[in-house]
């Protein structure tokens, strides 16, 4: 006799208490959100893929964040924007359901946020998109990105570095107003 049956217990018992590990540990990791690439943003209330939508797709960034070129900020678009394609593609998917749901209850979905800039600082999103920065610049390559992750750490170092690289002004009072 060799290994666990030496002790009286059946070889079938060790296989299955090392299965039964192997899977809570599974679970554990699955909850803590510890199986997912490094990197990987916030979950959030609708599932979104920018890789699938931005990448796959190729659908512009300024599809759905068209107030970027026109205004400070890039923002969420409106869910309406969302049903534009999927009033007709995929619609009896579940999450499109529930997209649906709240549109037609004209209940606003709590997206988590990813990027964000203290109240005293001022950034113009489409002064930059003017000049030509790319947008992955600042938030990395988000066509890669199923849940989109803070690519940067936005400090004023990074900024200025930007700046001054790209002979523009590093004026405080023009961040800092």
């Amino acid at each position: 006799m060799s290994g666990p049956e030496k002790k009286g217990v059946p070889r079938w018992a060790s296989y299955a208490a090392a299965t039964a590990i192997l899977a809570s540990a599974l679970a554990a990791l699955v909850y803590l959100n510890r199986l997912y690439p490094v990197g990987l943003g916030p979950r959030q209330p609708i599932p979104f893929s920018h890789r699938v939508h931005a990448g796959i797709k190729q659908i512009s960034c300024f599809m759905c964040h068209d107030s970027a070129t026109r205004s400070s900020r890039a923002g969420v678009p409106p869910l309406e924007t969302c049903l534009l394609c999927h009033a007709r593609i995929i619609r009896n998917y579940p999450w499109i359901a529930r997209l649906r749901g709240h549109v037609a209850q004209n209940r606003p979905v709590v997206w988590e946020r990813v990027n964000w800039l203290p109240e005293f600082v001022y950034f113009d999103h489409s002064m930059h998109l003017m000049r030509g920065v790319d947008c992955g610049h600042c938030h990395g390559d988000v066509r890669q990105m199923d849940r989109v992750a803070k690519a940067r750490k936005f400090e004023m170092g990074f900024c200025i570095r930007c700046h001054k690289k790209n002979r523009v002004t590093h004026d405080c009072f023009a961040c800092h107003r």
